[in-house]
């Protein structure tokens, strides 16, 4: 029996979730380490939910140092087919406000010290990215925008810079000639585990401020960028706590089947080990 159905990752400023109720935490263990903190497990709007505070609780986990594949694993341990992905980010258009949300349906990757698939050690496979958000959760997300009186501005594209550091003007403009709408450093990893595990995933990305790029950036002070984040935390528990509520609860996405037909090594030839860590992910394709 699934303990969660809808997942709720919290960036920036988004430790916990009000409204909550029946609640408890557990610690899960997974192949691949300790996932960022234990998770929430609790109803909202009548839904099952599990809530992870993605860099743990007071904030003490770097990007770079995100165990990516142990957040999304225990997620589908617990059940939880759908994802909703809240994290801070920079705008890089001025259409794109402090305290706006954008729900991007693309990714751009600037990192490079990640590990983002599930595959390797003795198993070969790959999944479609394309599209690399699920369309309905996505969905979801904007109509719980409209239902909290939130900007929510739904397409644009995300890019996942590597950080700590922030970007050099130089960059900064470069992704602005790219047409690129928002810039964070953690969301693309998510989905593309989460392609890999077949569960639905879509990114809210808050807007604190504008990147390096903007006349007068650097007269913004921490105190008003911590103001806009207390802002927009609370303006996100109204937001997922709509979407959740528009969530359908059939599933019919591609995403439910995405590695279906993802591994290419040999029957024969993947290890009992990798066997034993992915049964949870692909066992059903391959009677593992």
């Amino acid at each position: 029996m699934p303990q969660a159905e809808i997942g709720i990752i919290g960036g920036s400023g988004l430790y916990s979730m009000p409204g909550f109720t029946n609640v408890h935490e557990e610690r899960v263990e997974t192949p691949f380490g300790d996932p960022s903190d234990p998770f929430v497990l609790g109803e909202l709007e009548g839904r099952k939910v599990a809530f992870l505070a993605r860099h743990g609780r007071g904030h003490r986990i770097l990007p770079s140092e995100l165990n990516f594949r142990a957040n999304i694993y225990a997620f589908k341990k617990l059940g939880v087919d759908r994802i909703i992905s809240v994290s801070a980010v920079g705008s890089l258009k001025e259409e794109h406000k402090p305290t706006d949300f954008v729900i991007p349906d693309q990714f751009i990757d600037r990192t490079f010290h990640r590990i983002s698939t599930f595959f390797g050690d003795g198993l070969v496979g790959h999944v479609a990215f394309g599209d690399p958000v699920c369309s309905v959760v996505a969905s979801a997300a904007s109509k719980g925008c409209k239902d909290a009186g939130v900007v929510g501005k739904l397409g644009g594209t995300y890019v996942c810079m590597e950080g700590p550091q922030f970007s050099t003007k130089a960059e900064s403009n470069l992704y602005r000639s790219w047409g690129a709408d928002v810039i964070g450093m953690t969301n693309l990893q998510e989905a593309k585990l989460a392609r890999e595990a077949e569960i639905c995933y879509a990114t809210v990305a808050m807007v604190t401020d504008y990147d390096c790029w903007r006349e007068g950036h650097d007269a913004v002070t921490i105190e008003e960028i911590v103001a806009v984040l207390h802002q927009n935390a609370s303006n996100a528990c109204t937001v997922v706590k709509a979407a959740v509520a528009a969530m359908p609860k059939d599933r019919n996405c591609a995403c439910a089947s995405a590695a279906k037909y993802a591994v290419l090594t040999q029957a024969d030839a993947v290890p009992a080990a990798a066997k034993e860590r992915l049964k949870l992910l692909f066992g059903k394709y391959h009677g593992w």
